[in-house]
């Protein structure tokens, strides 16, 4: 499958839990924001409530950069909110401060692309701008959780991009220094990074 990166955001519909209440969410409420949307395979697993609950406890460090967060899996509705209702330290998620969507139909993941022959869905993550297309995806296979502070520094590196036209070197963290994308004015950058 080709990549998703440059290319408008698949649309979806479906049902979440949000706090403990269930409500349809569509791709659609969150035009104009930036979000990132991961998948995770399957609930009551376990690497999958670290990285669920990481999130969770950093949702404001998302909103503080005008970004929200949705998680999905395969699992419906009924079991996302069984989970939240199971405590951490049972290995459940406890409170989380963003929705969890419901994909039974499997429909989602195969959009993005990322559902297994297994038909669960790879550990994949997408950075949507605010124009409704992805401008970052990372996709891995299950056994290793992902790094929230680095989605963080992506989210803030696109930010930047956008709204400054400048580019991000590599191991680019807020506050460093940017370079244009120009063969000429890119050498003011390369002139002070040695």
């Amino acid at each position: 499958m080709a990549t998703l990166v440059q290319q408008p955001a698949p649309d979806f519909k479906t049902m979440a839990v949000s706090g403990k209440l269930f409500k349809e969410i569509k791709l659609k409420d969150y035009e104009g924001k930036w979000l990132v949307l991961f998948f995770y395979p399957l609930d009551f697993t376990f690497v999958c409530p670290t990285e669920i609950t990481a999130f969770s406890d950093r949702i404001k460090d998302f909103q503080g950069v005008q970004t929200e967060v949705l998680g999905c899996s395969i699992d419906s509705q009924f079991t996302h909110l069984a989970w939240i209702n199971t405590p951490r330290k049972e290995g459940g998620l406890g409170d989380i401060n963003y929705p969890l969507l419901a994909d039974i139909s499997k429909k989602i993941a195969t959009d993005y692309g990322i559902l297994t022959e297994g038909g669960v869905a790879l550990r994949g993550l997408f950075l949507i701008n605010p124009k409704g297309k992805v401008v970052y995806s990372v996709v891995h296979d299950l056994g290793v959780g992902r790094n929230v502070d680095e989605i963080l520094r992506i989210v803030k590196a696109f930010q930047h991009i956008e709204k400054t036209g400048e580019v991000c070197p590599a191991n680019w963290t807020e506050g460093k220094k940017t370079m244009k994308a120009d063969p000429i004015k890119s050498k003011e950058y390369f002139s002070t990074a040695a």
